[in-house]
């Protein structure tokens, strides 16, 4: 092996070896310097504008959903008390207006590609039935696929998820989501079984289609979370998954067996990221940069869940673990 630290390897071409009195030249270091000089002048440029045209739209998000929120407050203390049916209704309508915004912003302003991939019966029912939907979590934008899925299908408003509890907190967002009656969650069974059959239980007279989101993973996908699922299968005797994490069931089981009555079908989704696609983020959407996101979409009807509890968690793996 050559020692000499000045190897340069060029694939696809001849191999060379690099000039050192090149490193010793004091002036080839400016044109180095002229050269970050300009990217870095260039990044400024475009970030000007950039700033110029974010700055009035999130103040104008802000501005309009601290009104949404303030009616969202009126209305929780004057009508619900006497009408839960209208706050409900008028709620939607509500909260559509606020997520509108945010839909536009990854839709328009960044461009980002959702294609949806679903048979003809599933697509046709999308939005005129309750519905629960359990997907994979790929990045941190899931939530906004979810709810361009929802607007497409005509029932954004009514669409609802199982969040972390420190969500609820966010000012706009989180409070809209709240009085939307979004379901927050600590991540401690003790703490959540409570809360979760009694919010699920309120949902049996909701006036409106809904779909009920809830990323059964409980975790956002990583390289490193892959690694470690696929050792606790292989130490469980489970069949190791290939592309998605191992379900935490306990949550959809008790989705299952309440709702069995008045949901009649599960959604099972895939949200896929192409590998030639940068992956999203909230930070490439605020700079207006596209991707792609692919969502396969299989329809189960809820009368054909088995009926304990350990076949639907059993259920739920097994789908899991057969994504590709």
């Amino acid at each position: 092996e050559n020692e000499n630290p000045c190897w340069c390897p060029s694939p696809g071409r001849k191999q060379r070896k690099t000039n050192p009195s090149f490193l010793l030249n004091p002036r080839a270091f400016p044109v180095i310097q002229r050269h970050r000089g300009k990217r870095g002048d260039a990044a400024a440029a475009m970030a000007i504008p950039l700033v110029l045209v974010l700055l009035p739209l999130g103040l104008l998000f802000l501005l309009s959903g601290l009104v949404v929120n303030t009616v969202q407050a009126v209305l929780f203390l004057t009508i619900r008390p006497f009408s839960k049916r209208l706050y409900r209704q008028i709620n939607v309508f509500l909260a559509e207006l606020l997520w509108l915004q945010l839909i536009w912003l990854v839709d328009w302003w960044a461009g980002i590609k959702v294609q949806v991939y679903a048979d003809p019966e599933t697509w046709k029912l999308m939005g005129k039935e309750h519905a629960l939907l359990i997907s994979n979590h790929r990045s941190d934008i899931d939530w906004l696929v979810g709810w361009i899925l929802a607007q497409r299908s005509g029932c954004l408003g009514s669409a609802i998820a199982i969040m972390k509890k420190s969500s609820k907190f966010l000012p706009v967002i989180g409070w809209s989501m709240w009085f939307a009656e979004y379901l927050f969650l600590e991540r401690s069974w003790a703490k959540d079984e409570k809360t979760l059959k009694s919010g699920l239980q309120r949902l049996k007279d909701f006036p409106r289609s809904f779909w009920l989101a809830l990323f059964v993973e409980g975790t956002r996908f990583t390289p490193a979370k892959l690694l470690a699922a696929q050792e606790y299968a292989v130490s469980q005797g489970l069949t190791a998954p290939r592309n998605v994490l191992i379900p935490r069931t306990k949550g959809f089981v008790s989705a299952v067996s309440i709702m069995r009555d008045f949901v009649p079908a599960i959604y099972d989704t895939t949200v896929i990221i192409p590998e030639d696609s940068p992956k999203p983020t909230m930070l490439r959407i605020l700079q207006g940069q596209s991707s792609v996101v692919h969502v396969r979409i299989k329809r189960h009807s809820m009368s054909d869940m088995p009926n304990s509890d350990e076949d639907v968690s059993k259920w739920c793996k097994d789908i899991f673990v057969a994504k590709v």
